[in-house]
């Protein structure tokens, strides 16, 4: 699975957590740009690693702050998996 199709199955799954509408770009932040709680974090991670069948540690959790940094990790744990 190529990049693309990583981006474009993130992004279906991120529609409903974006409430506030942001146009989503490889630098968009999930706590200041789309104000995501700790929960809503939670929430969306757990739709994702089911999505594409991964894991993701806290420890990645915590080193993942914006979009295209999510993408890349998710593209290169599908693509081990």
């Amino acid at each position: 699975m190529d990049r693309a199709e990583v981006d474009k199955r993130i992004r279906e799954k991120l529609e409903p957590f974006n409430k506030k509408g942001v146009d989503i770009t490889d630098s968009t932040t999930f706590q200041n740009d789309l104000e995501f709680d700790s929960l809503t974090v939670m929430d969306f991670v757990a739709e994702i690693e089911d999505e594409f069948d991964i894991i993701i540690s806290m420890n990645q959790q915590a080193e993942i702050e914006n979009y295209g940094q999510l993408v890349d990790a998710v593209h290169a744990m599908a693509k081990n998996a």
